[in-house]
């Protein structure tokens, strides 16, 4: 399993997508409606400005989420293995929670964690 094996990954990948696009442009009939080009939210019709200027806070909040999130990917598996380890295993652990904690006083010293 070498660059070959991750070259014809990509090739297959890009052509069925190719493909179901295709496929999809042939398959299905264009229609010109006005009410398709609407914003649409919640069945409700737009009053007013549609393009309004949205808080990056909430962004930022679910990015920072995310992070946390995932890590309870990268923790369950070191708790698996972590007896049979040892030492080295409590060592990384505590160098990973590190960098999050960092991470963590970052984000709330840029005010990333505070709803405005």
């Amino acid at each position: 399993m070498g660059a070959s094996s991750m070259i014809v990954l990509i090739i297959a990948g890009l052509a069925f997508s190719i493909i179901a696009i295709l496929l999809a442009g042939f398959v299905t009939k264009a229609t010109k409606n006005p009410q398709k080009a609407e914003p649409y939210e919640c069945g409700i019709p737009t009053r007013g400005k549609t393009w309004i200027q949205l808080n990056v806070g909430y962004y930022l909040f679910a990015l920072i989420f995310l992070i946390f999130d995932v890590e309870l990917i990268f923790i369950f598996p070191w708790a698996v293995v972590a007896k049979s380890m040892g030492w080295i295993a409590l060592v990384e652990i505590v160098i990973f929670f590190f960098i999050l904690f960092i991470g963590f006083l970052y984000a709330h010293k840029k005010g990333a964690l505070k709803w405005k």
